[in-house]
C-alpha cells in the first residue's frame, strides 16, 4: 500500500499542474471509486465542475485538494493501487480508469487528471474542511489550518513541522503493545507503513515486538531518527515500487526497494553482521529483522 513517500510523491507531482486550475468536467467511469463520498456520482461531479482547486496537500496516505472560495475539498486515498496521472487532454483512457478531471490551468492549459485503481480499495469525495485543532497548517502543500473531515483522525507524520514529538513519546511510553505496532497506528503516527517500520526498527536495532512502553528515552530518540532518515531517503528515490502499481503522476515507478535493508530480503545476509534477515508473521502481514542486531530485550 503506498504510504508516506509515495503519496507525496504524487502530491508532489499534482501540485504545478492541478494547484490554480480550474475543473472543466468530471467523469466518472465507476462510482466504486466514491465509496467515500456521502453523495451520487452526479452530485460529485456537480459538486466540482467548475470550480477551482487552491492546492494539493497531504497527510499521511491521504490527499486533499482545496477548493478556492470554499470549505470543501477533493479528499483522496489510494488504496492497495489507486494512481494519480497526469495526461494530455483528450488522451485515451487508462487501464482502470475510474475518475477523470478535465482541467484548464492558467499557465499549462487544458489537461486532464486520471484517477485508475486496478483493485477499487481507493477513493475519492467531496468533503467538508474542519480546523486542525493545533491551528497549525494542516498538511504538507499548504499553510492553511485546516484538514478534511475524513483525515481528521490521522496523526501528523514524523516530517510534519507541527508533528508533536513529545506526545509521540508519551504515546509509546504509555503503551504495552509491540513497538511496530505503534508505528502502525495512524492516530499515532501516519505515513509509516510496513516497509518503513521494518527499516526503521532495523536502523534502530530494535526488534519489531518490543512492548513500546519499556523502550529507554535514548532508544526512542534513536528510533525517531531513523523514522526521519528513512522517510527522507525514500522521497529522494521516488518511493517503493515492487510492481507496476506504485507509479508517480508521469507512470515513473520509485526506486527505494534497492536501498532496503530488512523488508523482502529474508534469508539475505545483514547489511551490518551477515546474520540471514529472517520473517515472521505479523497480524495479516510480515515483519522482516536481523535477529542479531535486533534481539528482543
Amino acid at each position: 500500500m503506498p504510504e508516506l513517500p509515495e503519496v507525496e510523491v504524487v502530491r508532489a507531482g499534482l501540485a504545478p499542474a492541478f494547484a490554480g486550475a480550474r475543473i472543466e468536467a468530471v467523469t466518472v467511469a465507476d462510482e466504486r471509486a466514491l465509496t467515500r463520498h456521502p453523495g451520487s456520482a452526479a452530485s460529485f461531479a456537480t459538486a466540482l465542475t467548475g470550480r477551482s482547486v487552491s492546492a494539493v496537500v497531504r497527510r499521511g496516505k491521504f490527499l486533499w485538494l482545496p477548493l478556492e472560495d470554499s470549505a470543501r475539498a477533493i479528499v483522496g486515498h489510494l488504496g492497495m493501487s489507486g494512481q494519480m496521472l497526469l495526461r494530455a487532454s483528450g488522451a485515451p483512457a487508462e487501464r482502470h480508469e475510474r475518475v477523470r478531471f478535465d482541467i484548464r490551468h492558467p499557465l499549462h492549459g487544458d489537461l486532464a487528471v486520471v484517477f485508475a485503481d486496478q483493485r477499487t480499495f481507493g477513493s475519492l469525495a467531496v468533503d467538508d474542511l474542519l480546523p486542525t485543532p493545533d491551528a497549525a497548517a494542516g498538511g504538507w502543500g499548504s499553510d492553511r489550518p485546516f484538514v478534511p473531515s475524513q483525515v481528521a483522525h490521522i496523526a501528523r507524520d514524523p516530517l510534519d513541522a507541527a508533528f508533536d514529538e513529545g506526545a509521540f513519546r508519551a504515546a509509546l511510553g504509555r503503551s504495552r503493545s509491540a513497538v511496530k505496532r505503534v508505528l502502525l497506528d495512524q492516530t499515532v503516527v501516519s505515513g509509516i507503513g510496513n516497509i518503513y517500520a521494518d527499516e526503521s526498527l532495523w536502523g534502530a536495532r530494535v526488534h519489531p515486538e518490543t512492548v513500546a512502553g519499556s523502550l529507554a528515552t535514548r532508544t526512542v530518540t534513536r528510533l525517531l531518527v531513523e523514522v526521519r532518515a528513512v522517510l527522507h531517503k525514500a522521497l529522494a528515490e521516488g518511493g517503493t515500487s515492487f510492481d507496476a502499481q506504485y507509479v508517480n503522476v508521469n507512470g515513473q515507478a520509485g526506486y527505494f526497494a534497492h536501498s532496503l535493508n530488512a523488508y523482502g530480503r529474508t534469508g539475505a545476509p545483514c547489511h551490518r553482521c551477515g546474520t540471514p534477515i529472517v520473517r515472521v508473521s505479523f497480524t495479516n502481514r510480515s515483519s522482516h529483522f536481523c535477529p542479531r542486531c535486533q534481539r528482543r530485550r
